[in-house]
């Protein structure tokens, strides 16, 4: 099968394997997928981390596979080890997994041979270089390898459960898998005697793990083989890059290096000069590839979920980039290079290209911000511990990394500039205890996906077939009803339940729109829906009560949806795409939707953008749809496939998920988008669209709620009752009462300006009465006064005030409302040289309150809910200022 000792591989680009490994399996009969997005359909993982996540649910048994064949390239995240990422040649947040899958169909006799065929033939690996891993007691494997391949018993290598073992979780499939080992050579080795296969150096590489999926586990720990077996590899592009490219790791690959490379000129280094600037730009190549493609299949920056690992690793980049000397926002500058690498495969990095700079530009301004505050808490820490000749703590490295994104190099950088030490085993066993809740919280949401009444019956009954897109009405049989989540063969007037049809008109809530109402009757029963709902897959439940008679599985029944509003519903989807559209060419290519609402009442669309709308842009985008409506232009719908309707251009909305096949909405000469809602026959339909409210929901999210048809109406209709109440209260007509109500406005400002001053005055004559009587310790004069009424503002300005006369002062000033406590301090440069901190001042004196506060050296806020203790607690100040000037 193979010539020994001759060296038959060629240089290959990764786009080159990628091709080759799948049109290798396309060969076999395999079906070729495209990736599917990086967000799983799946509720116990929170990224795409392997292959085989997509298919899952067929691995598991839950669902029947269309094919019994598949071959991916698929894009995958990892988040788990995210310290290590650049530090070693190999961990990768963002990789390519190429896997080829049998659903009952091939087993271990086809995927040995093959994947040897694949490596030695097409790829050119040296067969001699190459070893087997095998599971302890699998000998079957052992033997086809010796027998199909011809591999000899001292390269075939048996490991343990941790390393030759695969499960989905405690219970359920389970199996042996094979992993295929590639020797590079002495000059990748740790140098140990014992370097051998299963040592965790690069010497000994694995290139593809085979998993024979033949067993289910019980809870006993008991294995029962399986009645149809499967297999499920996975192979990293990337790794196999490096091996074929002759390079030291996967850094250097032409995945990676064009992106290093732009890095490295942007900082003015050169790649290989040194450990830090290397491995920043490394961390920075592998950030940015994965916050792309984040971006790309809809991940937004938030605090939590998906959008919180993109917005850490945005914030890593930039950290990484301040090291190496880029002390600007740089990594939209990298972009382009992203794109030129992996564009021509994932074209959805070049058609949401504006959107990705967009948001990562206005992630990378933010940070800037969080970066100088992180700065100031360090500086302040640094300051407390050469006061005390110690070193940093390490939990406090931590906690600038955590909270602020602090890399421990930035921080022992700074600190060292300063004389400090970061004790690093602290921020060692911090570090330790996250990545064991990271790990844990990973295993724990792989394991956890089973049937339920819901799958079992998508599986049974296939999809519901819907008949909604043209009509509200229509026959059909009862195949299930559901009683408190289980089957049942009847239910009674009043009971709660959800009927699965045959077939309905009834639309199931999903890519926003919401579900259908109305009613299923027939012989002597009414059932009154009050929800439509996808549990699983594409099947449909009609969700509500039984009002009249008795109804089971097998009756007949007439299914008539709310016409009424359904056609709500219908205009406001519609008008949910022209004011996307509409935004787009307002704004700028940037803006893609980030999810949105339609109700009968109204709609809700989220979208990415960095600044409010301004009243005359909110102006342009309703006249721009409006337009539309009153051009009366037809909305047609058609059906293709989805790669066609790509190659069209027509724009694909974040929340659907899409099929093979696909339904394009379009209004000719305006838009073209991919939706599977229901919509309007023509934008005439509509009505009037209004914009009832913008705001913002997040960084560089904007949400706007907006009205249409007889909601419109009714809009306009509250307003101009409104407006009228109000000129007869101002005694107006509506030309003049905007003018009106600003000059009364005027005026309220002047009488609390007024207030305010003869407030102040008369408080500032209270205060330097005090300052006359006030106590000196340590050669500060400690200030302090009681004010009723008076507000935070008024303290402040107060307090500004009396520092102006009183430069060697500390300053504690409260101010006392409703029986609650508004409490300032102030503290003199002088005396926060003497050692006064105002802020931790204010937290001791607001705890004596039952409150809280806290704040800088010089100025500290807070308060306390029991006023009774004001006095008590103001007596306290003079101990504690003797407390920290003593100190």
């Amino acid at each position: 099968m193979h010539m020994a000792g001759i060296d038959r591989m060629r240089h290959r680009s990764a786009e080159e394997l990628r091709e080759l490994f799948l049109s290798y399996f396309e060969g076999l009969g395999s079906k070729r997928y495209a990736s599917f997005p990086l967000v799983p359909d799946d509720p116990t993982l929170m990224f795409t981390v392997a292959g085989m996540v997509p298919f899952k649910p067929y691995f598991l048994g839950l669902k029947t596979p269309e094919v019994t064949r598949a071959t991916t390239a698929q894009k995958c995240i990892r988040t788990n080890d995210i310290e290590n990422v650049g530090r070693t040649a190999r961990h990768h947040t963002f990789f390519e997994m190429l896997g080829n899958f049998s659903f009952g169909d091939y087993f271990k006799k086809e995927a040995i041979p093959w994947a040897w065929e694949f490596l030695t033939e097409r790829v050119g690996l040296d067969p001699d270089r190459m070893y087997a891993t095998i599971y302890l007691d699998d000998d079957e494997a052992g033997d086809m390898w010796k027998a199909l391949v011809g591999l000899p018993d001292e390269r075939i290598v048996r490991l343990g459960e941790d390393d030759n073992f695969w499960a989905a979780g405690p219970t359920g499939p389970c199996g042996p898998c094979s992993e295929i080992i590639y020797d590079q050579g002495p000059q990748f080795s740790c140098g140990r005697p014992d370097c051998g296969v299963g040592c965790s150096c690069d010497r000994y590489l694995e290139i593809w793990n085979l998993v024979f999926m033949q067993f289910s586990r019980d809870e006993s720990g008991a294995l029962t083989p399986l009645p149809k077996k499967n297999i499920d590899t996975g192979m990293g592009l990337e790794r196999l890059s490096s091996v074929v490219q002759r390079v030291k790791g996967d850094f250097e690959t032409d995945l990676f290096m064009p992106i290093i490379s732009r890095t490295c000129g942007l900082a003015g280094i050169r790649y290989g000069e040194s450990e830090k600037g290397d491995l920043s730009a490394r961390v920075i190549s592998d950030h940015l590839r994965a916050s792309a493609f984040m971006i790309a299949d809809g991940v937004l920056p938030s605090n939590d979920g998906p959008g919180y690992v993109l917005r850490r690793l945005i914030r890593r980049s930039v950290r990484y980039g301040r090291i190496i000397g880029i002390d600007r926002p740089f990594l939209t500058g990298l972009l382009p290079v992203v794109s030129e690498i992996m564009g021509g495969r994932y074209g959805e990095l070049k058609e949401h290209g504006a959107a990705i700079e967009q948001i990562i530009s206005l992630e990378e301004e933010r940070f800037g911000r969080t970066l100088a505050q992180g700065t100031e808490i360090l500086e302040g820490e640094l300051g407390k511990v050469r006061r005390s000749s110690s070193d940093l703590p390490g939990e406090v490295a931590f906690m600038l990394h955590d909270t602020y994104g602090f890399p421990l190099e930035l921080t022992e950088e700074i600190a060292e500039e300063t004389g400090v030490k970061v004790r690093r085993e602290g921020f060692d066993r911090e570090m330790e205890r996250q990545r064991d809740r990271a790990r844990a919280s990973s295993k724990q949401a792989s394991a956890v996906m089973g049937k339920n009444i819901y799958t079992e019956l998508a599986d049974e009954l296939g999809a519901t077939p819907f008949d909604g897109y043209e009509a509200t009405s229509g026959a059909a049989e009862v195949l299930a009803v559901i009683v408190g989540g289980a089957l049942s063969d009847s239910i009674d007037c009043g009971a709660e339940a959800q009927i699965v049809l045959s077939r309905t008109p009834f639309y199931a809530e999903r890519g926003g729109q919401v579900g259908d109402t109305g009613v299923l009757s027939g012989d002597g029963f009414r059932f009154e829906v009050s929800d439509t709902k996808h549990p699983s897959g594409d099947l449909i439940v009609h969700c509500g009560r039984l009002a009249q008679g008795r109804m089971a599985p097998g009756m007949k029944v007439e299914a008539a949806v709310d016409s009424n509003r359904r056609d709500s519903i219908r205009g406001h989807h519609t008008a949910t795409h022209l004011l996307h559209e509409s935004l787009i060419r307002v704004l700028g290519p940037h803006v893609r939707q980030a999810g949105s609402l339609v109700s009968p009442d109204f709609l809700r669309f989220d979208y990415n953008h960095f600044a409010p709308l301004s009243p005359d842009q909110i102006a342009q985008v309703e006249r721009m749809a409006y337009s539309q409506v009153l051009a009366d232009m037809p909305v047609k719908t058609s059906v293709m496939g989805y790669d066609e309707a790509r190659k069209l251009g027509v724009k694909a909305l974040f929340e659907e998920k899409y099929g093979d096949v696909v339904r394009v909405l379009e209004i000719p000469g305006f838009s073209a988008e991919l939706c599977g809602g229901t919509h309007a026959s023509s934008t005439g339909r509509i009505g009037l669209i209004k914009i009832a409210r913008e705001e913002g929901i997040g960084a560089g999210v904007r949400r706007i709620v907006a009205v249409c048809g007889m909601p419109a109406l009714e809009m306009f209709q509250n307003a101009s009752s409104a407006m009228r109440s109000l000129c007869d209260v101002l005694e107006a007509d509506a030309e003049s009462l905007v003018s009106k109500a600003r000059a009364l406005a005027e005026d309220k400002k002047a009488l609390e300006r007024r207030n305010q001053e003869l407030g102040l005055a008369g408080m500032t004559k209270a205060a330097h009465a005090a300052a006359e009587k006030a106590v000196r310790v340590g050669g500060v004069a400690l200030i302090a006064g009681s004010f009723k009424g008076a507000s935070r503002e008024m303290l402040r300005s107060l307090g500004d005030r009396i520092r102006q006369s009183e430069p060697d002062s500390v300053l504690l000033l409260a101010g006392v409302e409703g029986g609650v406590v508004s409490l300032i301090g102030m503290a003199s440069e002088e005396a926060v040289k003497r050692g006064v901190h105002a802020g931790n001042l204010v937290r001791e004196i607001s705890k004596l309150m039952g409150g809280s506060g806290g704040g800088k050296p010089s100025m500290g806020q807070g308060g306390g809910k029991d006023a009774s203790r004001l006095k008590e607690a103001l007596a306290a100040a003079e101990g504690l200022v003797r407390a920290q000037v003593g100190k």
